[in-house]
């Protein structure tokens, strides 16, 4: 924001019973007290990096350009890389090299500049194996927010060495059918799903008419494609495109995972009915 605070977005596993969010941001404070800190989420289901990674990218669009702090870390104390990296509209993100950034690095325009900040000078001292968000991460991403170059962070990184995230796709099939796959799901026990409204298009699905749901266990399920919730009645099992553009699966009133005992990473077969 020209003219305004910095800003730095926080995105973590941490919870919020223990004091893990309030120290990295009582970090920040001591290094940038005008910084703004805007907390995305820190209810990430644990250790869970793949879930951290698509909702930063996700919530990326409608988060200032600035500084993104970003701890979701299972491998923390280990070989993992600590990095800083400046995207290509400008953003930095700082967190750990697990794959976690690199969805949300992508949708900024690609990395166009990383260090491994695990010996960065602005770290604390010393460091705690098992707490770098409190001792590297925080205070990295709070002296980007200061005004540091995202290049003075720490020791030069060749950005195709950074750990990717690799995610499933959808396929269209010639006969009629999409196989996705369900990518996440919300505490609402809805599941977004790795295809978007084209690639049901393909297969001659329209919005408001029935779609046959096949699930990888064999089980056949009926929904309806329509836009909202309030477009079925309590307790109907609805596809629709939910605010990340993607494919979703709910059952209104209702828990849709539980349902259809739907777990991420299994396949969804969607077809006209």
């Amino acid at each position: 924001m020209a003219g305004g605070p910095p800003v730095i977005t926080f995105l973590s596993d941490y919870g919020l019973e223990d004091g893990f969010v309030g120290i990295c941001h009582a970090v920040i404070a001591g290094i940038c007290p005008e910084a703004r800190v805007i907390d995305v989420s820190h209810l990430v289901a644990r250790q869970d990096v793949r879930a951290g990674a698509l909702l930063l990218a996700t919530a990326l669009p409608y988060l200032p350009v600035s500084v993104h702090l970003a701890v979701v870390d299972p491998g923390v104390g280990g070989d993992r890389r600590a990095v800083a990296l400046r995207t290509g509209d400008g953003r930095r993100l700082v967190g750990p090299d697990n794959g976690l950034l690199w969805p949300a690095a992508q949708a900024g325009g690609g990395v166009v500049e990383a260090a491994d900040i695990g010996r960065s000078r602005h770290r604390l001292e010393p460091v705690s194996a098992s707490f770098h968000g409190r001792d590297i991460f925080a205070p990295v991403a709070a002296h980007l927010a200061a005004g540091l170059a995202a290049a003075e962070a720490g020791d030069p990184l060749d950005p195709s060495e950074l750990v990717r995230l690799e995610l499933p796709r959808p396929q269209v099939r010639d006969d009629g059918v999409v196989i996705a796959h369900a990518l996440y799901i919300d505490r609402y026990g809805n599941a977004q799903l790795d295809a978007g409204v084209g690639e049901l298009g393909d297969v001659g699905v329209r919005l408001g008419r029935p779609v046959a749901i096949q699930l990888g266990s064999g089980a056949d399920h009926r929904a309806r494609f329509v836009r909202t919730f309030a477009d079925v009645e309590p307790g109907e099992l609805l596809l629709y495109e939910d605010s990340g553009r993607r494919l979703a699966l709910a059952v209104r009133d209702g828990d849709a995972a539980h349902r259809l005992g739907l777990a991420v990473d299994d396949e969804v077969w969607l077809r006209a009915s």
